[in-house]
């Protein structure tokens, strides 16, 4: 390696560290997580939940957490622009109400721009937020701001998640266009996820929550991969009338997830087998909050504030940290290849 190669690798670096980086609607930070993993540094996080900003705190090495308002725009300055803005009026889940006022909240993304004048931004979102109003609204402000704008829907199961999980990233740029992600051609199961935890572990996020005497007798007669129908062909007298009527509606609810595959997508409920494929793949129980959290790429010494329903809530909300990463990296790049330095010579 040539001296000239030598400092330009250590200036980029030196000046990847220092970009500073500004996450809205931050949750419990995963997704901040994986951008100070790749060299950001993180100088505000804002939240509205005490919970979520208190779990940011204890497991980001920044402690840049607070609980704030995002409609108080603040002008503190940064390079990066990070968002997850609400999702539920978006998600197909959900009525996709156009008039949620929660929509609305992706806009303030604007005002902290003026502020705070990024020279990237990323938002990220369900699929669904790319085809709306408030992102068009969006595109066209950050545009006619001298941004241009790049949009990718990614599978968090091509980037080593060991879940199924679709999600939007939107990126206005000041700075040239992202490189999007490479897929890293391999895949990673549940299997893999739950290896090594131990099924009487001390770890208190590793204790499934109890189920009532019917719920326990539907589990124990649902097989591997199985789910709701089992029951209604074992056991009708355990099934409401309800079930009948749905007919081949909700085919995953009271489901068996498989060792050998990703799992489906995990959201706020997976403690609730009536939400989802959330019955471990083995035992007569729903999976654990670390056995989500890991689904989610979440390391195990990370612990989180707040209740079971907040703990579930925190890790159901969050990007996968493999997929964050990949963005993260490719957003890295992104201000690598526009650094003075990427160009740097030495007489």
């Amino acid at each position: 390696m040539t001296l000239r190669t030598l400092y330009s690798l250590l200036m980029t670096k030196l000046n990847c560290n220092n970009i500073d980086m500004i996450e809205l609607f931050c949750g419990a930070g995963l997704f901040g997580a994986a951008f100070e993993a790749t060299g950001f540094r993180s100088k505000f996080s804002a939240d509205q939940d005490q919970d979520s900003i208190a779990s940011l705190n204890r497991n980001h090495t920044s402690k840049s957490g607070a609980v704030h308002d995002v409609a108080d725009t603040l002008q503190l300055g940064c390079d990066l622009l990070v968002a997850g803005p609400p999702c539920q009026g978006f998600s197909t889940l959900g009525k996709r109400d156009t008039k949620d006022e929660r929509n609305e909240l992706s806009l303030l993304l604007i005002e902290w721009a003026k502020l705070n004048a990024p020279k990237v931004v990323v938002i990220e979102n369900v699929p669904q937020f790319q085809k709306s109003a408030f992102c068009g609204e969006l595109i066209y402000w950050f545009e006619g701001s001298g941004y241009s704008t790049t949009k990718w829907v990614l599978d968090a199961q091509s980037f080593g998640a060991p879940q199924k999980r679709l999600r939007s990233f939107t990126i206005f740029s000041k700075i040239g266009q992202p490189v999007k992600p490479m897929e890293t051609g391999r895949s990673t199961t549940v299997r893999d996820a739950f290896q090594g935890l131990l099924e009487n572990s001390a770890d208190a996020m590793h204790q499934a929550p109890p189920l009532s005497k019917l719920a326990k007798s539907r589990v124990e007669c649902i097989p591997p991969n199985g789910g709701k129908y089992d029951v209604m062909e074992r056991r009708p007298d355990l099934c409401p009338a309800s079930w009948t009527k749905l007919g081949r509606q909700a085919v995953d609810v009271w489901g068996r997830m498989d060792f050998e595959t990703a799992s489906n997508t995990i959201r706020c409920a997976f403690q609730n087998p009536s939400k989802g494929r959330y019955l471990h793949p083995e035992f007569d129980r729903v999976i654990t909050l670390r056995e989500g959290a890991r689904l989610q790429g979440v390391p195990d010494h990370w612990t989180f504030s707040g209740s079971r329903t907040s703990v579930a809530r925190q890790i159901g909300n969050g990007v996968p940290l493999p997929l964050g990463k990949a963005i993260a990296q490719s957003i890295r790049q992104l201000f690598q290849n526009s650094s003075p330095s990427s160009s740097a010579s030495i007489a």
